[in-house]
């Protein structure tokens, strides 16, 4: 599920997803900065430029370099909240974005963990940027990421061995 509202002075993203997975594998997963340029779609040409490996903690800053619509752009995020293996926040202090606040939660359910996204943003240009640009942006960035999850912990039904009956 992807979902993004309208706030009073930004907008909010919300993800679901459900993993079979132990809750400290699916964190470490989501925690290792590596992993980021597996899960962006490829149209975006992400790279982390911070040397790896990277320790995460509290206060950790990280470069990265990407390109939307055609224009080079440096993003640097700080992990605002680290506390494995349930939460991490990252923002960003320099990039595309007025305001970009992602909040990472990771909850041991039944048979797996369940992680959910919060994404506060806000954009130069306000409502019309958004709507001409940011918003589907942000909506095919994460469906993208949400299958490059699906294809990374859940085993696809045609790869399961077939039973002989």
């Amino acid at each position: 599920m992807i979902h993004i509202e309208k706030r009073k002075y930004d907008w909010l993203l919300t993800t679901e997803q459900f993993f079979p997975n132990p809750i400290e594998e699916v964190f470490d997963f989501f925690g290792d900065a590596g992993n980021l340029e597996d899960i962006t779609p490829p149209w975006l040409k992400f790279h982390v430029v911070t040397p790896q490996p990277i320790l995460m903690q509290a206060g950790t800053l990280i470069d990265y370099t990407l390109r939307l619509h055609m224009i080079p752009i440096k993003w640097k995020t700080e992990i605002a909240v680290w506390e494995r293996p349930y939460r991490f926040v990252d923002r960003q202090l320099k990039g595309p974005y007025k305001k970009w606040h992602h909040t990472h939660t990771f909850t041991k359910v039944d048979g797996g963990t369940q992680v959910c996204d919060h994404v506060e943003y806000d954009v130069p240009g306000g409502r019309l940027a958004n709507w001409l640009l940011v918003e589907n942006d942000v909506r095919r960035i994460f469906q993208y990421r949400f299958d490059a999850m699906q294809r990374i912990f859940i085993v696809p039904s045609s790869s399961k061995p077939a039973l002989n009956l």
